[in-house]
């Protein structure tokens, strides 16, 4: 390992530490904590679950804006730029999906064919990938990325070789993904089977016959309980707590809804959420439900605007802090603030609020349908802002994702 892979791992675990780290290393909460950030300190988000569809329209973006998001797999932060924005600053704690956006970025430079493009980044799941990889994305790869890429696994693999195995079934979540299948199997179900559906109507009989049932096991209703059973979807304990509120019935009957909105809620050929979830990748068909950036129709122009793209290993309030005054037009932050205390969120909202354009938006999704902010967040800083519960509802409804409690949208100086 060279020492720059080093200092990135050192980075990724000290961000990951002041995330997550509460309480004491010897309690039970703090063990888990710990449990957490050793789970979170490689790749997690193959793919993210966020509608970038729904973001899109939620920061109404305009040529000239400057938008800062969270990285996570890459996925959304590529999708934006068919929306056109002058600059995107892309942030992660994680060195391995700051690594992942360059192999994104690389590969955009490198390949002018979509389909060899889609064939690398939508199946994920060829020896030609690696061909490719090797003879025209390394050479033009940054060191360290392509240090990460070519490094290997403890079977002695290169990494570049996900993409010759599926890609998306590895990751914390792909196993994760994996492992729920598995345990399904184990149980009498199988989740593949919702991919049969070919109308809404079937959808629902197929949940209500195959997966519903699940929920009712004692393993499932055992591990559900358990904290570190969701470290697999990104879930911190703080974040598992809000979860486990969000219903009278418990962190079980949450959990179920939730599953049932993604299979059940959307048409499965346009949801390739739901696609990843119950078939673990795309489907197979040209015109299967990608994210905008795989699109054939976006090609051209995801390639055309990548150099707009640049990648920051650090947390985002770290990153404000750092930018000019009313620089920024849009801030995308994921669910980071899920895992947030009160001096933290201030700490965000105050460079947030320094760093915001006059009529700058904020997207953010919540674990629990739960507003967050307000009471934790200095009404001196949240004056500032408008809430637009209505459009943040509407939008909501809307994210194909299906597995948050709520989406939010706060505009800069925008009247109530």
């Amino acid at each position: 390992m060279t020492q720059t892979i080093r200092a990135v791992k050192r980075t990724t675990n000290l961000g990951l530490t002041t995330a997550v780290h509460r309480s004491k290393p010897l309690s039970r909460a703090g063990l888990l904590e710990r449990m957490f950030t050793l789970a979170f300190s490689g790749l997690v988000y193959p793919q993210i679950w966020e509608d970038p569809v729904v973001d899109m329209e939620a920061l109404a973006l305009q040529p000239d804006d400057h938008l800062v998001a969270i990285a996570s797999g890459s996925c959304n932060i590529l999708s934006y730029l068919t929306a056109n924005p002058a600059k995107i600053s892309a942030i992660d704690l994680n060195g391995a999906h700051i690594a992942l956006g360059h192999l994104k970025l690389a590969a955009l430079r490198e390949i002018d064919d979509h389909a060899i493009f889609r064939r690398f980044f939508g199946q994920a799941q060829s020896k030609a990938n690696v061909e490719t990889y090797d003879q025209l994305i390394a050479p033009r790869l940054d060191a360290v990325s392509r240090a990460y890429w070519d490094g290997r696994n403890l079977v002695g693999r290169r990494r570049i070789e996900l993409f010759a195995r599926n890609f998306y079934r590895y990751g914390l979540l792909g196993r994760f993904i994996g492992t729920g299948h598995f345990l399904a199997r184990r149980l009498g179900c199988d989740p593949r089977v919702m991919l049969q559906a070919t109308t809404m109507d079937e959808q629902r009989a197929l949940f209500d016959r195959h997966l519903a049932p699940v929920f009712d096991k004692k393993l499932v209703r055992w591990l559900v309980r358990q904290p570190a059973s969701l470290y697999g979807l990104g879930i911190p304990p703080a974040q598992y707590k809000a979860l486990a509120a969000d219903d009278d019935a418990g962190i079980r009957a949450v959990l179920r809804h939730r599953l049932e909105r993604l299979a059940c809620g959307f048409d499965l050929k346009t949801n390739y959420f739901a696609w990843q979830a119950f078939g673990r990748g795309y489907g197979p068909e040209p015109d299967a439900a990608v994210p905008p950036y795989l699109e054939q129709g976006n090609f051209e122009t995801v390639r055309a605007r990548a150099a707009r793209v640049a990648y920051h290993q650090s947390a985002i309030t770290a990153f404000l802090e750092q930018q000019p005054a009313e620089s920024c037009n849009g801030f995308v932050l994921l669910d980071a603030q899920d895992w947030m205390n009160d001096g933290e969120l201030t700490a965000l909202w105050t460079q947030v609020t320094r760093s915001a354009a006059p009529g700058a938006r904020v997207i953010f999704r919540t674990a629990a349908d739960e507003r967050l902010l307000p009471g934790r967040v200095p009404e001196a800083i949240l004056s500032q802002w408008h809430y637009d519960e209505t459009r943040s509802r509407e939008l909501g409804a809307r994210d194909r994702s299906s597995i948050y409690g709520a989406f939010h949208l706060y505009v800069r100086g925008a009247a109530a």
